[in-house]
């Protein structure tokens, strides 16, 4: 027989139904280790303060190791019929122990369970989603070390707008890791431990029982060695304490971002990969064929990629919109948080482990990406209005004169890097113009490294 965690009051029978529509055991089984966690820092919290004598504490203590242990080594068989998680595992601590099981609920309520479970459960997925974040710019910073030379058109509105090096258009994406890193970090950061909050107006415990039982049990457990004290709190309002899920938000908010950057990270490597940029090429391991056409070799891990952002913010606006509309405090709308967190840890983690592996396989093809700059002089035009800038030309006056410039070269079919002095001059000998164009400035100017070099604006981070 199923026991639930309530029902005193209750002379009916909850209808299956309801029983299989309000269930979450389908999901939130994922919290069961730190359920566990969370149970043996309460019965620590429950024997220093009386409740529970040593005998007591040592026989709960050795019974939920055991249920640790079968959760560890794969052996935990949630029972698919409980309300949650929560219900399951003291069931099960109650078939090892009898009725001292039902002490394990003294001073406690779900409500504050909950999300002492999902808190410690957050707080080590953050930290794992950091280092896969980690893991992935570094494998980018690899690819622009080993083409550290390679120029190559950058992009604006997707048409050529200057000539930049591979390594810093790669690196842009390093930038964004980085930023995100830092969010996951500052997020996990946030998140305070607590305990004692009960259902919402506290317990008759004193908040500094639960504040050692928390430290302790994080000193006492290697795994757990990223937690430091300052993730730990006391609990300042209880009633905020158990209705807030901000957490949650902010979590989902950072893989949204995280997941936004990645997607932009997979649009550029397929537009890369077409025939008509030919930039790389996919490695046959990471890409699918056509079931029709037989010369086809489809990107779709970075097509995958790009369309589970989709999901990851839905799943972001699907918690927001939840909570919208909650009056104070725990609300059952709340059980719906898990679904879509999980999920985008999921997603991420998923996408965060492919993909280094997918760029250590990439083949780059250098002379592609040469042809795609060395007939095309618009991308220096920006240079020479700066060379014109240096004659004491105002910039609106040099960026006129080099518009035409470029226009009567496009039109005309003339490379301007091939023009005469004179044909020059007439774009820039004019009343109150110093200097002119000419041949020689023009040849020097249209070279890519010197162009990118130029640009001595940008403070580069040493590994890249």
């Amino acid at each position: 027989m199923n026991k639930k965690m309530w029902g005193g009051r209750f002379e009916k029978k909850t209808d299956p139904d309801v029983e299989e529509f309000s269930k979450s055991i389908d999901y939130d089984y994922k919290l069961a280790k730190w359920d566990v966690f969370g149970s043996v820092i309460h019965i620590d919290v429950l024997k220093k303060s009386g409740f529970l004598g040593n005998t007591e504490f040592t026989t709960l203590s050795n019974a939920l190791n055991e249920i640790m242990k079968d959760i560890k080594n794969d052996k935990f068989e949630r029972d698919e019929k409980s309300e949650d998680i929560h219900t399951d595992i003291q069931n099960k601590l109650e078939k090892k122990v009898g009725d001292l099981a039902l002490k394990l609920h003294t001073a406690r309520s779900r409500n504050d369970q909950v999300l002492f479970d999902l808190k410690f459960f957050c707080k080590d997925e953050l930290y794992h989603t950091a280092i896969l974040c980690n893991q992935l710019r570094n494998s980018i910073l690899e690819v622009c070390k080993e083409n550290e030379k390679v120029i190559m058109p950058g992009y604006t509105h997707l048409q050529h707008a200057q000539l930049v090096y591979l390594k810093d258009y790669l690196g842009s994406y390093a930038e964004m890791l980085k930023r995100d890193v830092g969010r996951l970090n500052n997020t996990r950061e946030r998140i305070k431990l607590t305990l004692g909050s009960g259902a919402l107006a506290g317990t008759p415990i004193a908040s500094n029982l639960y504040n050692e039982a928390i430290k302790k049990f994080i000193n006492e457990h290697k795994e757990l060695k990223e937690l430091q004290t300052e993730h730990i709190a006391e609990v300042s309002n209880t009633l905020d304490t158990v209705s807030d899920r901000d957490f949650v938000i902010e979590i989902l908010s950072a893989l949204s971002i995280l997941g936004m950057h990645l997607s932009r990270f997979a649009e550029d490597l397929i537009i890369w990969s077409t025939k008509e940029f030919g930039f790389i090429e996919i490695d046959d391991a990471f890409a699918t064929g056509s079931s029709l056409m037989p010369q086809k070799k489809n990107p779709d891990v970075l097509e995958l990629i790009r369309g589970y952002t989709g999901t990851l913010y839905g799943n972001l606006v699907s918690v927001l919109t939840m909570m919208k509309g909650l009056p104070l405090t725990y609300n059952r709308d709340m059980q719906l948080d898990k679904p879509p967190l999980f999920s985008s840890f999921e997603i991420i983690e998923q996408e965060l482990e492919i993909l280094p592996k997918f760029i250590k396989t990439l083949k780059w093809n250098k002379k592609a990406i040469e042809d795609a700059i060395k007939d095309d002089e618009t991308l220096y035009a920006t240079d020479l209005v700066y060379c014109l800038i240096k004659k004491g030309v105002s910039f609106k006056e040099a960026h006129n004169i080099i518009g035409k410039l470029v226009k009567f070269s496009l039109d005309s079919g003339r490379k301007i890097k091939e023009m005469s002095n004179p044909e020059l001059a007439k774009f820039s000998d004019r009343v109150g113009l110093i200097g002119k164009l000419n041949q020689r400035e023009i040849a020097e100017l249209m070279d890519p490294e010197t162009s990118v070099k130029s640009r001595i604006s940008v403070v580069r981070e040493k590994n890249v």
